[in-house]
Order: C-alpha cells, then sequence, then structure tokens
C-alpha cells in the first residue's frame, strides 16, 4: 500500500522495529480497503508524508492483514489515526478528519 518513498508499510511483524523501535514522532493509518473514509483520507495521510518527510515516520497497517496489532492499541473504528512518540501511543485521531486537524496533531507532538 505504500504508494511513495515516504511512506512505510506497517504490519504485525515489522511494527516494534518501524513503530516502537522509532525515536522520534511517528503517525500510522489503520485502515482498510473495504473502508470508504479510509480511501478518502489516504491522498491526505500520503501528502503529509511527504510534507514531514525526515521528521515524522508516516505508516499504515490494514487492520484485516493485521489484527493483532490492531487488536493490541483497542482499533475498533477505521480510520483511526495513532501517533507514537518515542515508540509510546501518545494520541489518537479516529475518522476522515482535514489534513489540518492531522498537521495539527503532528505539530503539537513534534
Amino acid at each position: 500500500m505504500a504508494d511513495n518513498g515516504n511512506l512505510v508499510t506497517i504490519t504485525d511483524d515489522n511494527f516494534e522495529d518501524e513503530i516502537e523501535q522509532y525515536d522520534g514522532l511517528a503517525m500510522v493509518d489503520f485502515w482498510a480497503e473495504w473502508c470508504g473514509p479510509c480511501r478518502m483520507i489516504a491522498p491526505l495521510v500520503s501528502e503529509l508524508a511527504d510534507d514531514f518527510a525526515g521528521k515524522v515516520r508516516v505508516g499504515k497497517l490494514d487492520v484485516d492483514v493485521n489484527m493483532s496489532t490492531s487488536m493490541r492499541f483497542g482499533v475498533r473504528s477505521i480510520p483511526s489515526i495513532l501517533f507514537f512518540k518515542d515508540g509510546q501511543h501518545v494520541d489518537t485521531v479516529i475518522g476522515a478528519v482535514p489534513k489540518t486537524q492531522l498537521q495539527q496533531k503532528i505539530e503539537q507532538h513534534l
């Protein structure tokens, strides 16, 4: 699903390496192929990956394929955007929200 070089595909297998061991801010989009609102915000997530390249790790995790990570963080509604600072879950945004709202969350935690 990673559609550009700044967007990382996150899985149950690589979550620890890519997110929990990452020093700095990471943003993970929990999504599914069948989810309309997920498809609506996908371009925004991709743009933010470009906008904050080198400052924020941005990833996408398919909840249908990676159920253990989704369950671990209590993701019941998608899209859910989870923010991690130095590997610790610090914030969550649920639903298809405007890009500006996600930008504000990034800037709040940088």
